[in-house]
């Protein structure tokens, strides 16, 4: 399988009252399947939640996570097809959570970085876990394996950041 489905890695800092995240897999498809994967509503069920996302600037975002989480309803902010999609993870009166996934070809595969800006407080562990087991996800259906939600990868990446939030909170 492409990608790195073992170790919880990624990156975490604060600035001001925000708490970025930059989660990266390497993946061994073209910006192009990438691409598919994280804009069409048929795959994104497949990994994410059902919903649909219009990849254009001001483009609508809805998907549904059911009983597991908040319906997201925002508008996308920056569009350039296998390269950059960026919109909020937020719905109605919620604090914004922007996020952007960037795709950076190699001559054989796709480098996909998701960065993350959160408010900074105690859910932010639980939105990097979860966003490091769609990851998990999004490598297994790029595959065509379809897999549940990783809940033990997704205790043991909620251990690891909010490690790494209390050590930028120390610097």
């Amino acid at each position: 399988m492409s990608g790195d489905t073992g170790a919880i890695e990624g990156q975490v800092w604060l600035v001001g009252d925000r708490v970025f995240v930059q989660l990266e897999r390497w993946l061994e498809h073209s910006p192009e399947t990438v691409w598919r994967m994280l804009t069409d509503s048929g795959h994104l069920a497949q990994w994410l939640a059902p919903g649909s996302l219009e990849a254009r600037e001001g483009g609508r975002v809805q998907l549904d996570f059911g009983n597991s989480g908040m319906p997201i309803d925002s508008t996308v902010v920056a569009c350039r097809p296998g390269e950059l999609l960026s919109y909020s993870w937020s719905s109605g009166d919620r604090p914004e959570r922007p996020l952007s996934w960037a795709l950076m070809p190699t001559e054989t595969s796709t480098r996909l970085r998701l960065t993350l800006s959160l408010p900074e407080n105690d859910l932010v562990p639980i939105a990097c876990a979860g966003w490091d087991a769609h990851l998990e996800m999004l490598v297994a259906a790029l595959e065509g394996i379809s897999i549940h939600f990783p809940a033990e990868r997704f205790r043991a990446a909620r251990v690891y950041f909010e490690q790494l939030r209390e050590e930028a909170r120390s610097v």
